[in-house]
Parts: structure tokens; sequence; C-alpha cells
């Protein structure tokens, strides 16, 4: 099964451009780590309220195991990223 994992939360507006530049980092660095991840980085296109939801993507060829997912939970704790993180697995149907 191609498990992918999902995981978004919410930011104030202004603080785009600084989560942006952590989660580019922190995706090219778990990519450089583990071959054959593919990760994006998505937001809604409104605001509500002065925040913006973000959505980290990330999928890989062989799926994303417990132990991947366990890598990259830590990897974003360890990047000073903003929470509540929300983490949702989806499979191909």
């Amino acid at each position: 099964m191609n498990r992918r994992i999902y995981v978004y939360y919410r930011i104030a507006q202004a603080d785009l451009d600084a989560v942006r530049e952590k989660v580019l980092a922190l995706q090219a660095r778990l990519c450089a780590d583990h071959a054959g991840l593919r990760t994006e980085l998505l937001r809604r296109p409104e605001a509500a309220e002065g925040q913006l939801t973000l959505m980290e993507t990330y999928a890989c060829d062989q799926g994303i195991d417990a132990a991947l997912q366990a890598a990259i939970e830590a990897a974003a704790s360890h990047a000073g990223l903003p929470g509540p993180r929300h983490v949702e697995a989806f499979v191909s149907a």
C-alpha cells in the first residue's frame, strides 16, 4: 500500500514567509536523508481572520512507513514549526 501523510496547521498570515522558509529547509533535509521521498508545501488560497492554513505532503515510492513518519515528525518538532500540527494518513484507493 502506498501510504502518504498530510500535515496541516494554521499560522498568522504575517508569518508565512518565515514559516515557508523553515518548512522548505526541513523538507529538503528530509528528502536528502530519505531516498525517494517527495514533499510539497501548500496553503489555502484564502485567509480567515488573519490566519492561513498550510499543508505539508509527504509521499514515497515505497510508501510512508511508521519509521519514516516518526522521522518526519521528529524533524518537524526540532525545526520549531508552529502547531498544533494535525497529521493524517491516506492510501491509494
